[in-house]
């Protein structure tokens, strides 16, 4: 139990620092990364807000949104998708392909540039906001100024169950994959969770068990053995419900991400 307690203090502190990033065309200085600065697109809105589309060798194109002086990644969507789209779901769009190759499309977003047209918009669930194309000159003058960081998420859904008097039970994983193995529990009705003080944590081939102060969360591989909460040696049995299926409901209507930025293009929108 302290082993993992001072290895969670020791990621904490870690991941709180503030880490720079290198953007794809470095400094900007080499004939090859000056070409990739050249293929590099900003547009803003104008109001302070700037959305960076620039190369990647996998996905065609990756996302840096900032306010013009500092920037942070836009976490690469799932293989199959574009790096112009990103995960968003907060913003859903219900008339979008809810399984197409087992990519829910209604909880991605996506940034639309068109290159001919000078065009780009930035699209956030139904909701399209046009932003207007930086001309190159100015905007490879603020790219090689700017900062830019990691994206700001600490922690994602990695399970979530409810018992029948409504209440919720998240427990996150560490957003980097390094800090996978990192975790925290929530418990309470929707809209109230409440981070959970960690003891201990098993995790093996057998399933997870989560230690808190407060009670134990077991949540077991074998499917035929229900999930549960123990506190007080009470046990309640708890109902499993799909993260993937219940994106919107997680970050939407449980709380625990309520102002949370995620460090897409639609934090501030």
């Amino acid at each position: 139990m302290n082993r993992q307690r001072v290895i969670a203090a020791a990621v904490a502190l870690v991941s709180g620092s503030s880490w720079a990033v290198e953007p794809p065309w470095g400094k900007g200085e080499s004939l090859g990364e000056q070409r990739t600065l050249d293929k590099t697109t900003l547009c803003t809105d104008g109001k302070g807000h700037y959305v960076v589309v620039a190369p990647h060798e996998l996905k065609g194109s990756q996302l840096f949104y900032g306010d013009g002086k500092t920037f942070v990644q836009v976490a690469l969507p799932q293989f199959g998708l574009s790096g112009s789209s990103f995960l968003e779901p907060r913003f859903f769009n219900k008339g979008a392909n809810s399984n197409f190759r087992g990519i829910d499309y209604r909880v991605y977003s996506e940034v639309e540039v068109d290159a001919e047209k000078q065009t780009c918009a930035v699209r956030c669930g139904e909701q399209t906001v046009p932003f207007t194309v930086v001309g190159m000159e100015e905007a490879q003058a603020l790219l090689k100024a700017a900062k830019y960081e990691p994206n700001p998420q600490k922690f994602v859904p990695h399970a979530l169950l409810r018992d029948t008097r409504g209440n919720y039970y998240l427990v996150e994983r560490g957003f980097k994959p390094e800090d996978e193995k990192i975790f925290r529990v929530h418990v309470g009705p929707k809209g109230a969770l409440k981070r959970q003080e960690m003891k201990d944590i098993v995790s093996d081939s057998e399933g997870q068990i989560f230690s808190t102060k407060k009670g134990e969360l077991r949540l077991l591989v074998d499917r035929e053995q229900t999930p549960m909460w123990i506190e007080s040696k009470k046990k309640v049995e708890l109902r499993q419900v799909p993260v993937t299926e219940n994106l919107p409901l997680i970050y939407n209507e449980l709380g625990v991400y309520t102002g949370a930025r995620l460090g897409t293009p639609c934090d501030d929108q």
